[in-house]
């Protein structure tokens, strides 16, 4: 069984995905480990509910956070990572070492790249008059949502398409990709 460690610097919404999906059966992974660079995350209660070790790791907690981030994932033996809304970059040690999933709100190549994320990306989609956008999950490497994509879903936008309601329409799709590229994993 794959161990996938989450890293989430807010809610993890992906997490809540993954979860739903392997206490169903649907999905044979574990997640032993979470860990969020921000002490109030939403997700670290998440965690806990649900009985997953969790910590805090960053300049505050740790000399050296990626360090520490890896001597985590190490102890819990995790093979892969899952970024869930985690807004740091992961240092290449642990890149190199572990294979790193991101889920991004766009159909990458487009609308990546540093500062694209969340609100910023559906904002430049609809104000480039985009007819379509969408999911893609990828590979991460030394450049931000510049690996390998393993798996992209697109939707339509309507012509009266509010930042608000793509961000809704992208969250919906974000959960159903993110369980169908771990079980092509």
């Amino acid at each position: 069984m794959k161990r996938v460690a989450i890293l989430a610097s807010y809610n993890g919404s992906g997490f809540d995905a993954l979860h739903v999906a392997l206490k169903s059966g649907e999905l044979s992974i574990e997640i032993p480990l979470i860990i969020s660079n921000n002490s109030n995350a939403k997700i670290l209660e998440n965690a806990k509910k649900h009985g997953i070790d969790n910590f805090v790791v960053n300049s505050k907690t740790a000399q050296n956070p990626d360090k520490k981030i890896e001597e985590l994932l190490n102890e819990y033996e995790c093979e892969y990572i899952f970024l869930s809304g985690y807004m740091k970059k992961v240092s290449i040690n642990i890149t190199k070492k572990f294979k790193v999933i991101n889920s991004h709100p766009a159909l990458l190549p487009n609308y990546g790249g540093e500062g694209m994320y969340g609100r910023f990306v559906h904002e430049a989609v609809i104000k480039n008059g985009e007819k379509i956008s969408g999911v893609t999950l990828h590979e991460v490497n030394e450049n931000y949502d510049e690996g390998k994509i393993i798996l992209q879903k697109e939707l339509l936008l309507d012509k009266d398409e509010s930042v608000d309601s793509l961000e809704k329409k992208i969250k919906q799709l974000e959960q159903i990709t993110i369980i169908e590229a771990f079980k092509n994993i």
